[in-house]
């Protein structure tokens, strides 16, 4: 009887309650849940910080703090509010956080306005009813509101956090090192390039749909430290894989590997509104302006050999600025041109510049799948075309607040579609930069009055049909008028202890929620 009565506790005791140990490359940013709009950070919060909807698996908006939803006109959406939600800290949820969180989440020192694009005000009707003002009719606006993280109104005034940090400046305040959510785990420590430590909320109004009670995250840079730990047991779960060992990886009996691929382009931007190129020896003009430059850029790089050496072939050559998966692209769009570096040296001539042109390339080294080696590999590309850049390889903590401060003459970035529309895409990096939502990464400040048109359009057009051939021409002219180098479309497997079982999520987004650990 007590032999029995032990097997059923083990077998029982895993249902209940486990602690999943995961690493990837990148650390957090920043803990202010309205700061920044960078995917590992983003990952992290949205355990403790939750939004009115969700996704659930197969992506689909189902109810989060809002319980149920009605759109009383195209601009005038009413929103139901959980009731018996509690904050980590043991406030209760209500209608006054949710219009608190949106005038925070306005504030033009975050870059998360995206999420609530479209909306002109956020009303209380009463405790547990708001309504949504809308500037136009908003087809996004349910897939958006995932990301708007409701925080604490009291919370936040209490710890002098009603207004976001200014990340750009390097400013420190009491959330951007501390949480106060009402998601399914609680944030126990930060502790900067070493871990992030998260338990369950036992006051959490939802029902974990895995068994992880207990998550530690560590952000390991180096490729071989990453998979070391992960074969000798000291981590369970590893979303970033060197793709130098997927292969040995696979051939491993103590693990396993999950292919997919996610809905992230990765691409090469450039200042196109500075009037004089900073660090670059060409003085009194910008060569990034002329559009034959730009083509120039795009010629003169060779994807496929990137594809073949760098990325081990994961990686899905990108003609345009959307990956597979995202409503929008299509195989007819995404077609990559031929790679003809003489041919980039005579439109650069054509362009005035028959002796090449110089600055310095940006580049993450410890964000994106071999972000270094790729930009080191466009580097090499590009001096065959006379195209003589200088690599400047920095963690993301360094490279972010670089960028933002519009300090580059041209960068490496990574963008995935949150919210699986273009539309994410074309206002976050194409719109011309004019606060807010519009042109919220446009840090190479691209201006355009033809694709402000058509994305200005597409913000508030429903009809499907319709609204699909707006994408198309929007994707089509950015691609046409290289305003950016896309360079590839991310494949990203994940390794994990048998036994570990993780929902693989396309916008890169691990969630322990939906995780076993047996």
């Amino acid at each position: 009887m007590k032999t029995l009565l032990l097997i059923l506790t083990l077998a029982v005791l895993p249902a209940h309650a486990a602690n999943l140990r995961w690493a990837a490359q990148n650390d957090v940013l920043t803990l202010d849940p309205h700061s920044q709009n960078h995917q590992t950070t983003t990952t992290m919060l949205q355990h403790t910080y939750e939004g009115l909807t969700r996704y659930t698996a197969d992506y689909k908006i189902e109810p989060a703090l809002a319980t149920s939803w009605k759109q009383m006109s195209d601009t005038h959406w009413r929103f139901n509010l959980r009731k018996n939600v509690k904050f980590h800290d043991g406030s209760a949820f209500t209608a006054d956080d949710v219009v608190f969180s949106f005038t925070r989440i306005k504030q033009p020192q975050g870059t998360m306005q995206i999420y609530v694009a479209g909306v002109s005000e956020v009303k209380k009707v009463d405790a547990f009813t708001v309504d949504f003002m809308l500037a136009g009719p908003t087809p996004l606006l349910l897939r958006g509101l995932v990301d708007f993280r409701i925080m604490s109104k009291t919370w936040a005034e209490k710890n002098r956090s009603e207004n976001i940090q200014d990340y750009a400046k390097k400013e420190e305040t009491f959330a951007s090192r501390n949480t106060n959510g009402t998601g399914p785990f609680i944030l126990k420590s930060w502790v900067p390039d070493q871990r992030v430590v998260f338990e369950q909320f036992k006051g959490w109004w939802g029902k974990l749909e895995g068994n992880v009670t207990e998550m530690t995250y560590t952000p390991i840079k180096s490729d071989a430290t990453r998979v070391s730990a992960l074969l000798s047991g000291e981590v369970d779960l590893v979303t970033e894989v060197p793709v130098q060992d997927i292969e040995k990886l696979r051939k491993e009996g103590k693990v396993r590997v999950q292919d997919g691929h996610e809905v992230r382009t990765i691409f090469l931007a450039m200042d196109q509104h500075n009037d004089e190129l900073k660090y670059s020896s060409i003085k009194g003009k910008n060569p990034f302006k002329d559009v034959r430059v730009r083509r120039a850029l795009n010629m003169a790089v060779d994807r496929e050999a990137i594809k073949r050496v760098t990325m081990r072939g994961l990686s899905i050559p990108a003609g345009i600025m959307v990956a597979p998966g995202v409503h929008g692209h299509s195989k007819s769009l995404d077609v990559i041109g031929k790679y003809d570096p003489a041919g980039a040296k005579k439109l650069l001539a054509e362009a005035g510049y028959p002796n090449g042109i110089d600055f310095t390339l940006d580049c993450p080294n410890n964000r994106y799948v071999n972000d270094e080696r790729v930009c080191q590999a466009v580097v090499a590309m590009w001096a065959k075309a006379g195209i003589n850049a200088k690599l400047n390889a920095m963690p993301f903590s360094t490279f972010i607040p670089k960028i933002q401060n519009f300090d580059s003459s041209s960068y490496m970035l990574g963008w995935g579609v949150v919210t699986l529309d273009a539309l994410y895409t074309l206002q976050s990096l194409v719109r011309t930069k004019s606060g807010g939502a519009d042109g919220s990464f446009n840090l190479g400040r691209v201006s355009d009055a033809e694709i402000d048109k058509m994305v200005d359009a597409l913000k508030i057009t429903t009809d499907t049909k319709k609204r699909d051939q707006m994408l198309h021409d929007a994707l089509k002219r950015t691609r046409d008028e290289a305003f950016y180098v896309p360079l590839h479309h991310q494949l990203r497997p994940w390794a994990m202890k048998k036994g570990v079982t993780p929902h693989y999520d396309v916008l890169d987004r691990h969630h322990a929620r939906f995780t076993t650990v047996k």
